[in-house]
């Protein structure tokens, strides 16, 4: 591994939050451009559907990137995922080609999925990710299966299972913990509680305060973590990876945050405070916490940080033209990819 971060002479390094002791410069950054891609594309994902080029609707994770990023930090290639409903940050923080994922929106043939999957099915299994679901909870089962996998071909693998806050009253995930535990499976489960699950509060839904709680019924840890402070989540997503890699079981990791916008497009936010919105969004917003500290460790100056936003918004308008200039499937083609073609 190259060195870590370099900070201000003064500051003494075993004081320096995880992060910066464990990555280097060029992670960091690499860091910074990922939110940023997982805001930047999900801002101009809700700006095309308001243009009326997507349809459907969709799920944005907007004000939750650093639990994407910070949770797949420690993940190689191999290592697989499976996501959410929500899960367009976790494609990006995994490795997923933006362009691709704007023409799987549009619909078009060069989508991951042919235009087929649209917002809630994306999947790249040779960059590690198993897909999104449309199903609350459906990935964690998916996760378990993976890792039994990775267990038995002795590959080496981690899998990774993100979920929302709704999914823990899911009979799926508390039989996948039992599984994982009692086979002391390679994986990691992230619930990524952002406080509701559609329109109903976890205080109001679940019985235990925290949902890492839940973690002790099945002889694992749990951790819960700032979902919007980068280095928790990457500490905890370390540490959750490295005991897996050492076959030492499952571990669940709670990443409290926050989803700026409504649970869909179609979501009226009465449920929530236009002041609860407003102070998460001013005071605890992810880029904004991490760009701060990167600054106040003289890692990257003002500059630098605009040259990651300008970077990451000429990427995204590449997608988007890419997506629109690609062929739409043909209509002799609708049975293709739906049944396996007879030997």
């Amino acid at each position: 591994m190259t060195a870590p971060a370099t900070a201000p002479a003064a500051a003494d390094p075993t004081n320096l939050p995880f992060l910066y002791r464990q990555y280097p410069r060029e992670d960091l950054l690499g860091a910074l451009r990922r939110m940023h891609l997982i805001r930047r594309f999900e801002e101009a994902a809700e700006e095309s559907y308001m243009r009326g080029l997507i349809h459907g609707t969709m799920h944005l994770s907007i004000g939750q990137e650093a639990s994407a990023v910070g949770i797949c930090l420690p993940l190689v290639r191999e290592d697989q995922i499976t996501s959410t409903h929500r899960g367009h940050g976790h494609c990006i923080a995994k490795g997923a080609d933006v362009s691709r994922m704007f023409a799987e929106f549009f619909g078009k043939t060069t989508g991951y999925c042919g235009g087929r999957g649209g917002s809630m099915h994306i999947a790249d299994v040779s960059s590690g990710n198993l897909g999104a679901n449309g199903i609350v909870g459906g990935g964690i089962p998916i996760a378990v299966g993976a890792a039994l996998t990775a267990k038995r071909l002795r590959t080496g693998k981690v899998a990774v299972s993100f979920f929302g806050d709704g999914a823990n009253n899911e009979g799926a995930f508390h039989e996948a913990l039992n599984m994982a535990s009692v086979w002391k499976l390679p994986v990691v489960f992230v619930c990524e509680n952002n406080g509701y699950g559609m329109s109903t509060s976890t205080e109001r839904s679940t019985a235990v305060p925290n949902i890492a709680d839940r973690a002790a019924a099945y002889a694992m840890p749990g951790v819960i973590v700032d979902g919007n402070d980068l280095s928790a989540v990457a500490q905890a997503s370390h540490e959750a990876v490295e005991r897996a890699r050492r076959g030492e079981g499952p571990s669940l990791i709670e990443c409290k945050t926050y989803r700026h916008r409504g649970h869909s497009k179609s979501d009226r936010n009465r449920y929530r405070t236009k002041d609860e919105i407003d102070d998460w969004m001013a005071n605890r917003d992810p880029i904004a916490r991490f760009e701060a500290q990167l600054t106040e460790l003289g890692i990257a100056g003002p500059a630098e940080i605009e040259a990651v936003r300008q970077a990451v918004r000429a990427e995204i308008d590449a997608g988007i033209e890419f997506a629109k200039a690609s062929p739409a499937p043909a209509t002799a083609d609708l049975a293709d990819y739906v049944y396996t073609e007879q030997q």
